[in-house]
């Protein structure tokens, strides 16, 4: 048995990347049962745990391409799925060490698959269905950790144990994998563009050198570095709107979908999206009214992962993509991202710690990070292009 229906394989992408979602984030919510049964209360190895998750992220994702050009991207995606299966072991780890390998590389996994997405849709699915396909791809972590976030509770009641929980949620993934094993994928597109015309080589080298990877990495990494510190630092500071921003950022992201169908130029909505990230993220850092700082977290949220459908689809419509090119493209797009991440997360800290945990100068940096994806947007192609048919209507109706 094959399966060869392309929306089939797009649910095992999804799910896979959902179930990721709920175990990784279902077993930070349980860090503390966990950590509590190895008696373990120090915190400085509980930030190492967060630590060897962030470098999984810049690993994971720098050398996902790597794996994809080596095996193929169907047994990368495999290797990846394996890897997330390896979460099975945070409930029975014996000791910190195992501990945190299996935190580790299942943050591998996660780090691989989320690069694998863009060249499984562009073997799989033709240019005006990639849009809407990239960005439900986009809202998958979103879905799996809003699950988690507002029904942990009631999935630990259902299955009577936290451990219980982890374990469906790694046993799932792990069939999923091997459903994955069943899809008929054949290869022989990958080294073609667009309009069949066979291309050299994209490599590591290729892909350093393009301009176009450290503008479309750097626009990005502003949006994920104060992301990664809303759910960090922002909790610590008191401000607790961060649920907000993860239920409007689904809703978000489906209308994004909706709003890239319609509407196919890319850079507007990059531009006017980063514009109100913004202001909304000055609402939320700086504001001393509740209901405001809900308000900008909501509009946040909804702002974050509006253009994302749109930011994801840029290098599919480059002219002359390939599948290894897109590979290598997203490896470098996340690397560079996460890397410039971390570095500004501990700058944020850092000046927390200056400060005797006064937020202010943090949120200032944070704030003043989060303008890359408005100004990116000035140095990115527009790869959009308006249908001529639609354009000729618009002008007989006037």
């Amino acid at each position: 048995m094959k399966i060869s229906n392309k929306y089939l394989v797009e649910a095992i992408v999804f799910i896979s990347y959902v179930l990721f979602a709920m175990a990784w984030v279902g077993g930070t919510a349980s860090m503390g049962q966990i950590m509590s049964a190895m008696h373990i209360d120090s915190l400085a190895s509980a930030s190492f745990i967060s630590g060897a998750v962030t470098l999984a992220k810049i690993v994971g994702t720098f050398a996902a391409a790597w794996i994809a050009l080596k095996f193929g991207i169907k047994y990368a995606f495999f290797i990846a799925s394996l890897f997330i299966a390896i979460g099975l072991l945070t409930p029975f780890a014996p000791n910190y060490e195992l501990l945190l390998l299996s935190r580790f590389l299942m943050g591998l996994g996660g780090a691989f698959m989320i690069v694998y997405f863009n060249p499984i849709v562009m073997h799989w699915f033709p240019v005006n269905e990639r849009p809407a396909i990239n960005g439900l791809n986009a809202v998958a972590f979103n879905i799996g950790t809003g699950v988690v976030l507002w029904k942990m509770t009631a999935i630990n009641e259902f299955t009577g144990d936290w451990k219980v929980s982890l374990i469906s949620f790694s046993i799932a993934s792990l069939l999923l994998s091997f459903a994955w094993l069943l899809v008929k994928f054949e290869p022989d597109t990958q080294g073609q563009s667009q309009e069949g015309t066979p291309l050299e080589n994209y490599s590591y080298i290729d892909g350093l050198k393009d301009k176009f990877n450290w503008a479309y990495g750097l626009t990005y990494s502003g949006l994920l570095a104060f992301y990664i510190c809303l759910f960090t630092f922002y909790p610590k500071a008191g401000i607790s709107q961060s649920k907000w921003v993860i239920g409007f950022g689904i809703v978000g992201t489906l209308a994004g979908i909706l709003y890239s169908k319609k509407m196919p130029l890319r850079l507007p909505v990059i531009r006017w999206s980063g514009a109100m990230m913004i202001v909304t993220i000055i609402g939320v850092s700086f504001s001393n009214s509740e209901w405001l700082q809900t308000l900008s977290a909501i509009v946040l949220g909804f702002f974050i992962f509006f253009p994302i459908t749109a930011l994801v689809s840029i290098p599919h419509e480059l002219p002359k993509m390939t599948g290894q090119r897109i590979t290598v493209v997203f490896s470098l797009f996340y690397s560079i991202s996460y890397l410039f991440s971390t570095v500004i997360l501990w700058l944020f800290g850092k000046l927390v710690d200056i400060n005797q945990g006064d937020f202010t100068a943090s949120f200032i940096l944070i704030s003043l990070i989060s303008s890359t994806f408005f100004i990116g947007s000035f140095f990115l192609p527009e790869t959009g292009k308006v249908n001529e048919l639609n354009i000729k209507e618009k002008l007989c109706e006037e």
